[in-house]
């Protein structure tokens, strides 16, 4: 058998699926997952108005809940969040703690990798329209956690908190489903040849 025959994808499985499977795997995927997403958050732009800054994190917490698959998706946000919430300065702008206004978009993130990470077991993350359907999907679950979050956070109305807390932040996402678009149906074209 050769070695490209063993890395071919069967339905149902997430790029991380091709990995030899173990347990170690599994706990380093979890644990290289929630690292990512921390790092991801270190690229931080404040936004004038807004107490939510543009970051990487949204798009490293989509990029491995599909990546991942849907279990080790929500494992490694919850990792993320629980050690976030617990003291690790990894939020947004080495934040942590539960009490940032922004907590709700780490709350939506959470669900969010579970959903695309479901969706591409389904074969979701393998083309382009496919992709940008995930992860447009992925960014309205976080936005739907997170607005809401915000206005409660910080006792601002519904339509302040989407003036501050999605407005701003759309042109981004685009290019950040953009960027997901050419690089997980690019992965698997890669694996099949």
């Amino acid at each position: 058998m050769s070695t490209a025959t063993a890395t071919v994808a069967r339905p149902g499985e997430v790029l991380a699926d091709l990995l030899p499977s173990s347990r170690v795997r599994d706990v380093a995927l979890v644990v290289g997952g929630a690292a990512l997403t921390g790092l991801a958050a270190q690229l931080s732009v404040p936004v004038p108005g807004s107490p939510v800054p543009v970051t990487g994190q949204t798009f490293a917490a989509l990029l491995v809940g599909t990546a991942l698959g849907a279990r080790r998706g929500f494992l490694s946000l919850a990792l993320y969040a629980l050690a976030g919430v617990a003291g690790v300065p990894w939020f947004a702008g080495g934040g942590s703690g539960a009490a940032a206004p922004s907590f709700g978009y780490v709350l939506g993130m959470l669900l969010a990798s579970t959903v695309v990470g479901a969706l591409a077991r389904r074969g979701a993350d393998r083309s382009v329209l496919r992709t940008a359907g995930a992860m447009l999907l992925g960014e309205a679950i976080i936005y739907a956690i997170g607005v809401p979050y915000l206005a409660l956070a910080t006792g601002m109305s519904a339509t302040a908190a989407i003036a501050a807390g999605l407005t701003p932040f759309l042109i981004g996402d685009a290019l950040k489903a953009a960027l997901a678009m050419g690089l997980l149906p690019t992965a698997w074209k890669l694996v099949r040849k």
